[in-house]
């Protein structure tokens, strides 16, 4: 008897972004890659704390989502946050991954 219904297993050169900064109070490490997958949204990993999530540009107008996802207490390094991620995540049309 099979334990698990495979739904996908997909294999895939990505890109990938390593980048480290610093602002005028905290030090920032992420891991970006960049995807076909997930409707292409970015899978963004905080490399200090293991956190991640697929974000798009949507995403940040939401600063407390981007504090929840990340567990920021405090809205200045959000804000910080916010515009290096509009910077670095590509505009994602929404489209059909699973047809």
């Amino acid at each position: 008897m099979e334990l698990f219904q495979k739904l996908y297993d997909e294999h895939e050169n990505v890109r990938v972004r390593f980048v480290g900064f610093t602002t005028d109070h905290n030090r920032y490490d992420f891991g970006i890659v960049y995807t076909n997958m997930f409707f292409g949204k970015p899978l963004v990993v905080c490399m200090q704390t293991g956190r991640s999530s697929l974000l798009e540009t949507k995403d940040l107008e939401d600063i407390d989502y981007i504090k929840t996802v990340f567990r920021i207490p405090d809205v200045k390094q959000a804000e910080d946050l916010i515009e290096f991620f509009k910077d670095s995540l590509p505009a994602v049309p929404f489209g059909t991954q699973y047809e």
